[in-house]
């Protein structure tokens, strides 16, 4: 057998694999989506065959309209949208200025902060959430009552709650850093020949080049924000700002048919997609010229 021969047979093995990989992780969107135009009768009926992955002769709307009378999906819907706009724009703000510092500056002490950033990405969200919790029970924040400024004592029951907190992220620095250290140096020294200062070399020099970057921390930090449950069920006890997520445990309690749990899991799971869809190609193009792997 020629080499030629052997790289198309490994080309056409990669192929399959991947095809097996994508029906792996489409098939339960795919079910999801299904399922939510049929009743709970239909469901239970093909889930032996891969009829439950086909439509049914009498699809329906009528899930998805059961699921805005019975919740408050579009509040929720709002909410989860604005909290995860901020989280995305303010997030790759404050983590691509850390990386800043810390890939294209030299102070002392850079090297210990890096190496900080590095140990909190293997931190997961559980060991911080009641030191965290009791932070912002503590912190004031300013109000407006009565034509006069007050200060509340206690984050609980607010947007910025949802937002403030998870606007750095341990991951999105480090990819930013990876990112910035690659771009050639020579770029700074010829911006600082002609007077930059680091603002600058920030915004008109790094920033612009780091476009795949900046689309992979929108991702992650979009997924992040728009899939977070248990802070917001810690944090929010009525439901003038509570998110999607913790809104299906609400929807829990108003139904009994799955068929209309399908719809409403379908309807929080679409933004994900779109935005996933839309910064692809930047993500691939990142996570490729940043060496990060898995």
């Amino acid at each position: 057998m020629t080499d030629r021969s052997v790289k198309g047979w490994r080309a056409v093995a990669l192929l399959v694999a991947m095809a097996a990989l994508g029906i792996v992780f489409v098939a339960p969107l795919l079910f999801m989506a299904v399922s939510s135009f049929k009743d709970d009768d239909a469901i239970f009926a093909n889930l032996g065959s891969w009829s439950a992955y086909l439509p049914s002769a009498a699809w329906s709307m009528e899930n998805y309209r059961q699921v805005f009378q019975k919740s408050d999906l579009p509040a929720f819907l709002l909410n989860s949208t604005v909290i995860a706009a901020l989280v995305v724009g303010g997030g790759i703000l404050v983590n691509s200025m850390l990386a800043f510092a810390i890939a294209r500056m030299r102070w002392r002490g850079r090297e210990l902060v890096l190496a900080l950033v590095v140990a909190m990405v293997i931190v997961p969200f559980e060991v911080i959430a009641i030191p965290l919790l009791s932070l912002v029970a503590r912190l004031p924040w300013p109000a407006i009552e009565h034509g006069h400024l007050v200060l509340h004592t206690g984050w609980f029951n607010s947007l910025h709650v949802q937002v403030i907190p998870f606007l750095a992220n341990a991951f999105c620095v480090f990819l930013f850093y990876q990112f910035f250290r690659d771009i050639p140096l020579e770029l700074d020294e010829a911006a600082k020949m002609d007077g930059a200062g680091p603002w600058t070399l920030y915004a008109r020099i790094i920033m612009p080049n780091s476009g795949p970057v900046i689309a992979t921390a929108a991702i992650v930090l979009f997924i992040s924000a728009w899939n977070q449950y248990l802070w917001p069920i810690m944090v929010i006890q009525g439901e003038a700002f509570r998110p999607v997520q913790p809104g299906i445990q609400q929807f829990f309690g108003r139904t009994n048919s799955w068929g209309q749990i399908m719809a409403y899991a379908t309807v929080i799971t679409l933004p994900v997609l779109a935005v996933f869809l839309v910064f692809q190609r930047q993500f691939v193009a990142s996570v490729a010229g940043t060496g990060i792997k898995g």
